[in-house]
């Protein structure tokens, strides 16, 4: 389990790094005024469905019982399984993708009604939506596809789909942009052709693997009721994930320009961890336990969890110290460049540091909600999402006229630690999860070695201040490299001392990988 994590970790790093350059270059072309604004809120409403229909409910719903079919009747059942799930998605989406291309600016008034004032930045986001808006079609039955994959234990192609995304963006704005009345409209159709590539990828690694699907016409069958069944409340769940985004959305448009902007970029930087950490052990981890349920190996279940909960704080724990003492660093070097000026940065470095608070239970929830997933209840995190949704709602309309775009950070900082802390309450309670004696004599070790690892960045941002903040790119880049290195440093040392990363477990799994 902890190969295959590290195998999608390492793909899943290798697609944040060409991110981060594709929103330096974003970052410099398109910066952080009315264009840029319309163009995330059209890449972020596609990506809030296909977090309903794709990553979320969908997969949480359809990876068991893929994996079960899987187990219990054969490959073959499993394929029909898939077909049939499939053909039900296909028809779906069709029906939701004409029907918002219809009524995209009426829609455009509920998802930005801020944009209105400004009638140039609302007709943009208008244009930009129903462009972008056909990749959640395709990302859709990619994430099927990745099900299938994942069931089968290939994880590679699911992991590096999103490689090439950044690579149609960053085309986009390099060859694309100066064709287009606008560097927005160059990527809103980086983003339709790389939802067509990343499909088109996936399906040519089924038909590889073997487990390729036909197109089928939609029927009523037994699988299908059952995976409509788990996927009602998964879907509810991921529904009010997205209710909270969608009102970060709703609330930023609302504030002055620039503020959509500064929790996008943000954001990013949160998304690395959240991304190459929590997403890969997540994706690993969900069929493994479902597997070992299926099979009756709870106390292998759980000892999976277990592990994937210790992995998980261990290496998001150094991210969340660096962004919130190192946070304006990051963001000067990363995207301080041509548009994007130095109070960009620091108002998108505030929001980073708020974002950062909430980052553990962020990636932790991953591994979480798998322990109710690999059971096919979906039910128990739709009702803790409600209430974190509530609370998440509560306070970004307290904070947002204080704090502006860092108060909505900060709420959803705090939801998240709401939802984290119920969903770990209700396993304990139920009996189906229990820190074990090593993650127990871990957790203050790694409290240890986060603190030092902040002082150790406090005081080396001081000293590096020169560099950290000259006007020369190239002192910026070697302040910040120097940086990270002593961050790096310092953190694995004791690490290693402390004992959460142990040499004998690094070399069992090289040898067996080789």
């Amino acid at each position: 389990m902890i190969r295959n994590i590290l195998s999608v970790g390492g793909l899943t790093l290798a697609s944040r790094a060409l991110g981060f350059l594709r929103d330096i270059l974003t970052a410099a072309l398109l910066g952080a005024g009315p264009v840029a604004d319309a163009f995330f809120v059209a890449f972020r409403l596609p990506n809030h469905f296909r977090a309903l229909f794709a990553e979320g409910a969908f997969a949480s719903a359809f990876v068991p019982l893929f994996s079960g079919t899987l187990v219990q009747d054969g490959q073959e059942a499993a394929r029909r399984f898939a077909e049939e799930v499939m053909a039900l998605l296909l028809a779906v989406q069709l029906v939701l993708l004409l029907v918002f291309l219809a009524i995209m600016p009426q829609f455009m008034l509920i998802f930005a009604p801020g944009f209105s004032d400004e009638p140039q930045k609302f007709e943009l986001a208008v244009l930009f939506t129903r462009i972008t808006f056909p990749y959640l079609l395709f990302m859709s039955l990619e994430s099927l596809l990745a099900g299938v994959l994942n069931g089968v234990g290939r994880f590679g192609a699911a992991a590096a789909a999103p490689i090439l995304l950044n690579l149609c963006l960053i085309a986009s704005l390099t060859v694309a942009a100066p064709l287009m009345p606008t560097v927005g409209h160059a990527l809103s159709w980086g983003v339709f052709v790389a939802g067509v590539a990343q499909f088109l990828y996936l399906a040519w690694d089924a038909e590889k693997a073997g487990v390729g699907l036909r197109l089928v016409w939609p029927r009523w069958t037994a699988g299908v009721k059952r995976f409509l069944a788990v996927l009602g409340p998964a879907a509810l769940g991921s529904g009010l994930t997205q209710i909270n985004m969608f009102v970060d959305t709703l609330i930023a448009s609302l504030l002055p320009t620039g503020a959509v902007s500064y929790l996008y970029y943000a954001d990013r930087l949160n998304q690395l961890p959240l991304g190459v950490i929590g997403i890969a052990i997540g994706t690993v981890l969900l069929p493994e336990m479902a597997r070992r349920i299926k099979g009756g190996d709870a106390a292998g279940a759980l000892e999976s969890q277990n592990r994937a909960v210790e992995l998980t704080l261990v290496l998001t724990i150094p991210c969340a110290v660096a962004f919130l003492v190192a946070a304006l660093p990051l963001v000067s070097v990363l995207f301080q460049h041509g548009r994007f000026g130095p109070s960009d940065a620091a108002a998108s470095a505030a929001t980073l540091q708020a974002y950062a608070l909430g980052l553990p239970a962020f990636v932790v929830i991953r591994s979480l909600v798998s322990g109710f997933y690999a059971r096919q209840d979906t039910a128990t995190p739709v009702r803790v999402a409600m209430v974190a949704m509530l609370v998440n709602v509560a306070l970004k309309v307290a904070l947002m006229g204080w704090l502006a775009q860092v108060g909505l950070a900060v709420a959803t900082s705090v939801a998240a630690w709401v939802n984290a802390g119920l969903l770990a309450w209700l396993l304990h309670q139920r009996g189906l999860y229990t820190p074990d004696a090593r993650l127990r004599r871990n957790l203050p070790r790694m409290a240890v070695a986060g603190a030092a690892l902040g002082a150790a960045l406090w005081l080396g941002q001081s000293t590096l201040a020169p560099w950290l903040f000259a006007i020369d790119l190239g002192l910026r880049v070697g302040g910040l490299a120097l940086l990270v290195g002593l961050g790096a440093a310092v953190y694995g040392v004791l690490a290693v001392a402390l004992g959460l990363i142990r040499w004998g477990d690094i070399k069992r799994l090289r040898r067996r990988k080789s």
